[in-house]
Protein backbone atom coordinates (compact mmCIF):
# COMPACT_ATOMS: atom_id res chain seq x y z
CA UNK A 1 0.00 0.00 0.00
CA UNK A 2 0.90 3.65 -1.06
CA UNK A 3 1.94 6.15 1.93
CA UNK A 4 -1.09 8.57 2.63
CA UNK A 5 0.10 10.84 5.55
CA UNK A 6 3.32 11.86 6.28
CA UNK A 7 4.42 13.36 10.07
CA UNK A 8 8.01 14.01 10.48
CA UNK A 9 9.30 15.85 13.17
CA UNK A 10 6.54 17.60 14.22
CA UNK A 11 6.97 20.26 16.99
CA UNK A 12 3.99 22.23 18.29
CA UNK A 13 4.23 24.79 21.27
CA UNK A 14 2.21 27.21 22.58
CA UNK A 15 3.05 30.61 22.75
CA UNK A 16 1.96 31.05 26.70
CA UNK A 17 4.16 27.73 27.68
CA UNK A 18 7.59 27.81 29.50
CA UNK A 19 10.28 28.84 27.16
CA UNK A 20 11.81 25.13 25.58
CA UNK A 21 8.16 23.72 26.58
CA UNK A 22 6.86 21.42 23.73
CA UNK A 23 3.16 20.11 23.27
CA UNK A 24 4.40 18.18 20.73
CA UNK A 25 7.94 17.14 20.89
CA UNK A 26 9.32 15.69 17.18
CA UNK A 27 6.62 13.12 16.36
CA UNK A 28 7.22 11.02 13.60
CA UNK A 29 5.16 8.63 12.38
CA UNK A 30 3.12 7.37 8.41
CA UNK A 31 0.11 6.53 7.53
CA UNK A 32 -1.24 4.01 4.70
CA UNK A 33 -3.87 4.15 2.18
CA UNK A 34 -6.80 2.09 3.80
CA UNK A 35 -5.13 1.61 7.54
CA UNK A 36 -6.35 2.31 10.41
CA UNK A 37 -3.53 3.69 13.13
CA UNK A 38 -4.57 4.76 16.46
CA UNK A 39 -2.64 7.44 18.29
CA UNK A 40 -2.85 6.60 22.68
CA UNK A 41 -1.40 8.02 25.32
CA UNK A 42 -2.91 9.39 28.62
CA UNK A 43 -4.76 12.77 28.88
CA UNK A 44 -1.94 15.87 28.15
CA UNK A 45 0.12 13.46 26.04
CA UNK A 46 0.05 15.42 23.36
CA UNK A 47 -2.42 13.17 20.64
CA UNK A 48 -5.13 15.84 20.19
CA UNK A 49 -2.85 18.57 19.81
CA UNK A 50 -0.99 16.40 17.41
CA UNK A 51 -4.23 15.74 15.17
CA UNK A 52 -5.11 19.24 15.23
CA UNK A 53 -1.95 19.88 13.68
CA UNK A 54 -2.54 17.12 10.71
CA UNK A 55 -6.15 18.78 10.36
CA UNK A 56 -5.17 22.03 10.18
CA UNK A 57 -6.94 23.02 13.37
CA UNK A 58 -4.44 24.42 15.21
CA UNK A 59 -4.64 28.20 16.25
CA UNK A 60 -2.07 29.91 14.65
CA UNK A 61 -1.61 33.04 16.22
CA UNK A 62 -1.47 30.90 19.47
CA UNK A 63 0.93 28.41 18.55
CA UNK A 64 4.61 27.48 16.56
CA UNK A 65 4.46 24.10 14.24
CA UNK A 66 7.62 22.98 12.89
CA UNK A 67 8.38 19.83 10.97
CA UNK A 68 6.14 18.42 8.05
CA UNK A 69 3.17 17.07 7.87
CA UNK A 70 2.10 15.81 4.42
CA UNK A 71 -1.07 14.46 3.03
CA UNK A 72 -1.14 12.51 -0.63
CA UNK A 73 2.34 14.35 -1.15
CA UNK A 74 0.84 17.68 -0.13
CA UNK A 75 2.17 20.17 2.47
CA UNK A 76 -0.13 20.85 5.18
CA UNK A 77 1.62 22.00 7.85
CA UNK A 78 3.30 25.59 6.28
CA UNK A 79 0.41 25.71 3.52
CA UNK A 80 -2.12 29.10 3.48
CA UNK A 81 -5.34 29.13 5.18
CA UNK A 82 -7.21 29.11 1.56
CA UNK A 83 -4.83 25.86 1.06
CA UNK A 84 -5.76 24.19 4.24
CA UNK A 85 -9.59 24.72 3.11
CA UNK A 86 -8.99 22.86 -0.08
CA UNK A 87 -8.47 20.13 1.62
CA UNK A 88 -10.46 19.76 5.27
CA UNK A 89 -13.71 18.34 4.68
CA UNK A 90 -12.65 16.69 0.97
CA UNK A 91 -10.05 14.94 1.53
CA UNK A 92 -9.61 15.05 5.21
CA UNK A 93 -12.09 14.59 7.53
CA UNK A 94 -12.33 14.81 11.52
CA UNK A 95 -14.64 13.30 14.15
CA UNK A 96 -14.53 14.55 17.56
CA UNK A 97 -15.56 13.30 20.71
CA UNK A 98 -18.66 15.40 21.85
CA UNK A 99 -20.74 15.63 18.25
CA UNK A 100 -22.72 18.86 20.20
CA UNK A 101 -20.14 21.12 20.43
CA UNK A 102 -18.97 20.48 16.53
CA UNK A 103 -22.92 20.16 15.23
CA UNK A 104 -25.01 24.03 15.61
CA UNK A 105 -28.69 23.67 17.76
CA UNK A 106 -30.57 25.76 15.23
CA UNK A 107 -29.90 24.06 12.04
CA UNK A 108 -31.57 21.00 10.70
CA UNK A 109 -29.85 17.58 10.31
CA UNK A 110 -29.62 17.37 6.73
CA UNK A 111 -27.64 20.76 5.75
CA UNK A 112 -25.15 20.48 8.17
CA UNK A 113 -24.40 16.71 6.93
CA UNK A 114 -24.15 18.33 2.99
CA UNK A 115 -22.04 21.41 4.62
CA UNK A 116 -18.95 19.71 3.05
CA UNK A 117 -20.53 19.59 0.07
CA UNK A 118 -21.31 22.94 -0.12
CA UNK A 119 -18.03 24.06 0.33
CA UNK A 120 -16.45 21.64 -1.90
CA UNK A 121 -18.32 20.99 -4.97
CA UNK A 122 -20.51 22.02 -7.75
CA UNK A 123 -23.42 19.51 -7.02
CA UNK A 124 -26.53 20.81 -7.37
CA UNK A 125 -28.60 20.75 -4.52
CA UNK A 126 -30.83 17.91 -5.36
CA UNK A 127 -27.69 15.82 -5.57
CA UNK A 128 -26.48 17.30 -2.29
CA UNK A 129 -29.62 15.96 -0.85
CA UNK A 130 -28.87 12.60 -2.15
CA UNK A 131 -25.43 12.18 -1.23
CA UNK A 132 -26.16 13.52 2.37
CA UNK A 133 -29.08 10.68 2.71
CA UNK A 134 -26.42 7.99 1.07
CA UNK A 135 -23.71 9.05 3.71
CA UNK A 136 -26.02 8.48 6.46
CA UNK A 137 -26.93 5.36 5.15
CA UNK A 138 -23.80 4.38 5.40
CA UNK A 139 -23.22 5.24 9.15
CA UNK A 140 -26.49 3.32 9.84
CA UNK A 141 -29.15 6.18 10.90
CA UNK A 142 -32.47 5.03 10.39
CA UNK A 143 -34.80 6.69 7.88
CA UNK A 144 -32.19 9.39 7.20
CA UNK A 145 -35.11 11.31 4.50
CA UNK A 146 -37.03 12.05 8.40
CA UNK A 147 -33.74 12.74 10.33
CA UNK A 148 -32.64 15.30 8.12
CA UNK A 149 -35.69 17.42 9.32
CA UNK A 150 -34.76 16.76 12.92
CA UNK A 151 -32.22 19.36 14.86
CA UNK A 152 -29.56 18.10 17.07
CA UNK A 153 -31.46 18.27 20.10
CA UNK A 154 -33.98 15.78 19.19
CA UNK A 155 -31.19 12.85 18.80
CA UNK A 156 -29.39 10.86 20.94
CA UNK A 157 -25.83 10.89 21.46
CA UNK A 158 -25.10 7.42 19.46
CA UNK A 159 -27.15 8.95 16.56
CA UNK A 160 -25.00 12.10 16.98
CA UNK A 161 -21.93 10.65 16.34
CA UNK A 162 -23.24 8.62 13.72
CA UNK A 163 -24.40 11.99 12.31
CA UNK A 164 -20.94 13.36 12.59
CA UNK A 165 -19.62 10.57 10.71
CA UNK A 166 -22.02 10.85 7.99
CA UNK A 167 -20.82 14.36 7.48
CA UNK A 168 -17.34 13.15 7.66
CA UNK A 169 -17.85 10.84 4.85
CA UNK A 170 -20.40 12.42 2.24
CA UNK A 171 -16.98 14.07 0.23
CA UNK A 172 -15.45 10.66 0.29
CA UNK A 173 -11.85 12.04 2.43
CA UNK A 174 -9.30 9.60 2.04
CA UNK A 175 -8.49 10.07 5.97
CA UNK A 176 -10.49 10.63 8.54
CA UNK A 177 -9.02 11.86 11.79
CA UNK A 178 -11.19 10.31 14.93
CA UNK A 179 -10.16 12.17 18.18
CA UNK A 180 -11.96 9.96 21.36
CA UNK A 181 -15.38 9.73 19.44
CA UNK A 182 -16.73 7.01 21.77
CA UNK A 183 -15.16 8.12 24.98
CA UNK A 184 -18.73 10.01 25.71
CA UNK A 185 -21.01 7.13 25.08
CA UNK A 186 -21.83 3.63 26.85
CA UNK A 187 -20.01 0.94 25.96
CA UNK A 188 -22.55 -0.94 24.02
CA UNK A 189 -23.11 2.32 21.75
CA UNK A 190 -19.35 2.22 21.88
CA UNK A 191 -19.24 -1.12 20.19
CA UNK A 192 -21.30 -0.50 17.41
CA UNK A 193 -19.37 2.77 16.18
CA UNK A 194 -15.99 1.28 16.10
CA UNK A 195 -18.11 -1.52 14.24
CA UNK A 196 -19.07 0.88 12.43
CA UNK A 197 -15.51 2.66 11.55
CA UNK A 198 -14.34 -0.82 10.92
CA UNK A 199 -16.70 -1.55 8.23
CA UNK A 200 -16.32 2.23 6.26
CA UNK A 201 -12.30 1.14 6.02
CA UNK A 202 -12.96 -1.77 4.89
CA UNK A 203 -15.62 -0.75 2.24
CA UNK A 204 -14.39 2.52 1.24
CA UNK A 205 -10.41 2.03 2.06
CA UNK A 206 -10.68 5.34 4.03
CA UNK A 207 -7.72 5.53 5.97
CA UNK A 208 -8.41 6.11 9.68
CA UNK A 209 -6.02 8.05 12.70
CA UNK A 210 -7.67 7.01 15.74
CA UNK A 211 -7.20 9.19 18.86
CA UNK A 212 -7.92 7.72 22.12
CA UNK A 213 -6.10 7.20 25.61
CA UNK A 214 -7.91 3.50 26.05
CA UNK A 215 -6.05 1.17 24.43
CA UNK A 216 -8.99 -1.33 24.92
CA UNK A 217 -10.87 0.49 22.28
CA UNK A 218 -7.57 1.14 20.06
CA UNK A 219 -6.75 -3.14 20.19
CA UNK A 220 -10.33 -3.58 18.98
CA UNK A 221 -9.94 -1.10 16.04
CA UNK A 222 -6.01 -0.11 14.67
CA UNK A 223 -4.09 -2.63 12.61
CA UNK A 224 -0.80 -0.09 14.56
CA UNK A 225 -0.61 1.65 17.68
CA UNK A 226 1.76 4.50 18.64
CA UNK A 227 1.78 5.04 22.22
CA UNK A 228 2.73 9.15 23.04
CA UNK A 229 3.89 10.02 26.45
CA UNK A 230 5.12 13.61 27.19
CA UNK A 231 4.45 14.84 23.36
CA UNK A 232 6.56 11.77 21.87
CA UNK A 233 5.86 8.95 20.48
CA UNK A 234 7.69 6.54 23.23
CA UNK A 235 6.72 2.77 21.22
CA UNK A 236 5.06 1.62 17.70
CA UNK A 237 3.96 -1.48 16.64
CA UNK A 238 1.32 -3.71 15.57
CA UNK A 239 -1.62 -4.00 18.18
CA UNK A 240 -0.64 -7.71 18.48
CA UNK A 241 3.00 -7.10 19.09
CA UNK A 242 2.35 -4.36 21.15
CA UNK A 243 -0.52 -6.67 23.53
CA UNK A 244 1.70 -9.46 23.54
CA UNK A 245 5.46 -7.74 24.44
CA UNK A 246 5.37 -4.28 25.04
CA UNK A 247 8.51 -2.98 25.18
CA UNK A 248 8.05 0.46 26.95
CA UNK A 249 6.99 0.72 31.14
CA UNK A 250 4.94 3.09 29.84
CA UNK A 251 2.87 0.77 27.49
CA UNK A 252 3.07 -1.73 29.99
CA UNK A 253 1.56 0.81 32.61
CA UNK A 254 -1.02 1.75 30.53
CA UNK A 255 -2.30 -2.23 29.53
CA UNK A 256 -2.03 -2.67 33.22
CA UNK A 257 -4.73 -0.10 33.79
CA UNK A 258 -7.49 -1.73 31.25
CA UNK A 259 -10.14 -2.91 33.75
CA UNK A 260 -9.91 -6.79 34.41
CA UNK A 261 -13.03 -6.94 32.91
CA UNK A 262 -12.15 -5.59 29.73
CA UNK A 263 -8.87 -7.20 29.30
CA UNK A 264 -10.75 -10.86 29.33
CA UNK A 265 -12.46 -9.47 26.29
CA UNK A 266 -10.11 -8.11 24.65
CA UNK A 267 -10.01 -10.27 20.69
CA UNK A 268 -7.58 -12.71 19.69
CA UNK A 269 -6.67 -10.82 16.42
CA UNK A 270 -6.17 -7.18 16.05
CA UNK A 271 -9.42 -4.63 14.93
CA UNK A 272 -11.60 -7.95 15.79
CA UNK A 273 -14.71 -7.17 17.51
CA UNK A 274 -14.82 -8.25 20.95
CA UNK A 275 -18.67 -9.24 21.74
CA UNK A 276 -19.98 -7.40 25.24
Amino acid sequence: MAELLSVRDLRVRFHRAAPGRCAVDGVSFSLEEGEILGLVGESGSGKTVTAMAVSGLLPRRQTEASGSVTLAGRELLHCTEAQLRAVQGSELAVVFQEPMTSLDPVRRIGPQVEESLRAHTRLSAGERRQRALEAMAQAELPDPEALCRKYPHELSGGMLQRVMIAAAIVSRPKLLLADEPTTALDVTIQAQILALLKKLNRETHMAILFISHDLHVVRKLCRRVAVMRRGRIVETDTAEALFRAPREDYTRQLIAAIPTRDRRLLPEEPGEEASL
